[in-house]
């Protein structure tokens, strides 16, 4: 299979049959060109790099691998095939058959999802832009690019569903995902945690492990919707957002093992010793992961929430892997909720169960996120050391819900105001641990070397070896 270079817009959309959605999206693309060469990754723009380019969504061979240019990479737009007979899923349609176009009682709703997850999409690329120049090897150059590109996919993704089924409103919306920047103080990005700054390594590998994840499970979420067309797109884009927890998991779980081996090497676990070796402290690799798991979290929404009640009830919005559920429905039972009561007690709050949407999906979440730690985990058991990763609770540090703002530690345990405060710097990554890590960000351009901070990964991509010139640097 190969890329046909001569097709401006790449798709299985059958896009050439109506012009005039084309021709729209031919209009929108040189703002996008126009603000990847903007805000996408800085100075690498002329460079050749291995990359991978969608060009079907044939399971057997829905990629081609090779060299190309950023801005000459062929973003595209790419849905599943269609599921014959597809009937809704879940909710008070449960078994109708499924919308081809949007039905106009639903049409704000569906725009909002869409916006919002097209909205992350750009923001994580404009995270990024600076990490090209402290990259610890080609491999990992190569693999930040790879991220990149598919994020600047995945916003076509979502652009195609805003001009094509959503008129004026959607072009418009589609022209706003490019004006609204991460961080900006005037315009930023719609959630939080796609405005924090990525200026090192290791948030980026937490990254790609902790909020990519909440990608998926979003992703996963709107794989079940009603609205056909924008099922299949999720679902396809699921295809790609694999690579970008692979790029966390095993990019967190190489700092670990480098820090093994320089804690062999010092004869020391010491964090002062390990950092002065030139590596980082597992202590710090803790803290890192509190902030970004922690940050991550108020992505899913309240725990009690009528917005993902309706989502459920209408057929916009299911749980991810709906048909592992025997109840789908979920119109007559509850779930048990754990709020704040009284000065730093605790109450059980029983709430209908489509209220409850949101908080299953984000302890489906959790539960993900500690097969990542259990294999870092058992890097640290094999080599002899008794230190172990541990997840917050998913009442710290909260921004939204029942436990917003109410401060615990992070176990979970209610505690004043005032021991917060004292004791949030010892959590969280303090200046100094970010100025540290961020003295450790040399890049390294030579192919098979890496930064003294991170272990080689165990293979190469697409059957290339470690030391292949997946970026080439001039």
């Amino acid at each position: 299979m190969s890329i046909n270079y001569a097709e401006k817009i790449p798709n299985n959309v059958e896009l050439g049959s109506n012009r005039t959605l084309q021709r729209a999206l031919e209009q929108w693309q040189p703002a996008f060109l126009n603000w990847w060469k903007e805000l996408g990754p800085t100075d690498f723009q002329a460079n050749d790099v291995y990359l991978r380019t969608a060009i079907s969504v044939d399971a057997k061979g829905w990629a081609h691998y090779d060299y190309v240019k950023m801005p000459e990479y062929r973003w595209g737009i790419f849905l599943a095939d269609p599921e014959h007979d597809r009937r809704v899923g879940f909710g008070d349609e449960f078994g109708k058959p499924v919308w081809q176009q949007v039905p106009g009682e639903h049409r704000s709703a569906l725009r909002r999802l869409i916006v919002t997850q097209g909205d992350t999409e750009p923001a994580s690329v404009e995270q990024q832009r600076l990490l090209g120049h402290t990259a610890p090897s080609l491999y990992d150059l190569r693999n930040l690019f790879q991220v990149n590109v598919e994020e600047g996919r995945h916003l076509w993704a979502m652009v195609y569903l805003l001009h094509a089924y959503f008129g004026r409103d959607g072009r418009e919306e589609a022209e706003e995902l490019l004006a609204r920047h991460s961080g900006d103080a005037d315009n930023p990005r719609i959630l939080a945690t796609f405005n924090e700054p990525i200026r090192d390594w290791l948030s980026f590998f937490m990254f790609t492990f902790f909020t990519d994840r909440d990608g998926k499970f979003q992703l996963k979420s709107f794989a079940e919707s009603s609205f056909d067309p924008f099922a299949r797109t999720c679902k396809f884009m699921l295809t790609e957002e694999a690579h970008h927890m692979f790029v966390g998991d095993t990019g967190i779980a190489r700092v670990v093992r480098r820090t093994l081996e320089v804690m062999s090497e010092t004869g020391s676990d010491d964090p002062d010793t390990v950092r002065h070796a030139g590596a980082v402290d597992l202590p710090t690799l803790q803290r890192y992961l509190n902030f970004w798991f922690s940050s991550s979290l108020d992505l899913f929404g309240a725990d009690a929430s009528s917005n993902a009640a309706q989502y459920f009830a209408t057929g916009i919005k299911g749980r991810p892997d709906e048909k592992k559920f025997a109840d789908h429905l979920a119109a007559g039972t509850s779930f048990d909720l754990e709020i704040p009561d009284g000065s730093l007690g605790t109450r059980v709050d029983t709430i209908p169960m489509r209220n409850a949407m949101n908080e299953v999906v984000r302890n489906a979440y959790v539960d993900d996120c500690m097969k990542g730690l259990t294999h870092w985990n058992r890097i640290l058991e094999a080599a002899g050391h008794a230190y172990r990763f541990t997840l917050p609770s998913t009442r710290f540090r909260r921004g939204i819900g029942s436990w917003a703002n109410i401060p615990t530690d992070p176990a979970g345990n209610r505690i004043t105001q005032e021991a917060y405060d004292a004791q949030l710097g010892s959590w969280l990554p303090s200046d100094d641990d970010r100025a540290f890590v961020g003295s450790l960000m040399q890049r390294v351009t030579e192919p098979g070397k890496m930064a003294g901070w991170i272990a080689p990964p165990d293979k190469g991509v697409k059957d290339r070896p470690v030391d292949y010139e997946y970026v080439r640097v001039v």
